[in-house]
């Protein structure tokens, strides 16, 4: 059974910072290009950032250029989101998603950054 499952977001003030953490089961990780997106209310499913399936290249929305950095762990299945320096309009839901052959997708995780 393939799974995404993300986890650190939360609540966080402006200016701070969050880990996004995204483990997959069930289909050949390391094969996967990674990427993260990001859906505000209202707003259409937009792409984050992005990560090679072996990591040797990642590319960003403009939006998050040099504040946001994405990696991966191979061996452990998982993919990160470093966010700092957040600002109100990074408030959204993420969403994981893995794709080769097949696209899949994660349940989402909230983040929102308020004071």
């Amino acid at each position: 059974q393939v799974q995404l499952v993300e986890s650190g977001g939360g609540l966080v003030q402006p200016g701070g910072s969050l880990r996004l953490s995204c483990a997959a089961s069930g289909f050949f990780f390391s094969s996967y290009t990674m990427s993260w997106y990001r859906q505000a209310p209202g707003k259409e499913r937009e792409l984050v950032a992005r990560i090679t399936s072996g990591g040797g290249s990642t590319n960003y929305a403009d939006s998050v250029k040099g504040r946001f950095t994405i990696s991966r762990d191979n061996v452990k299945k998982t993919v990160y989101l470093q966010m700092n320096s957040l600002i109100p309009e990074d408030t959204a839901v993420y969403y994981c998603n893995a794709v080769n052959y097949y696209v899949y997708w994660g349940q989402g995780t909230q983040v929102t950054v308020s004071s």
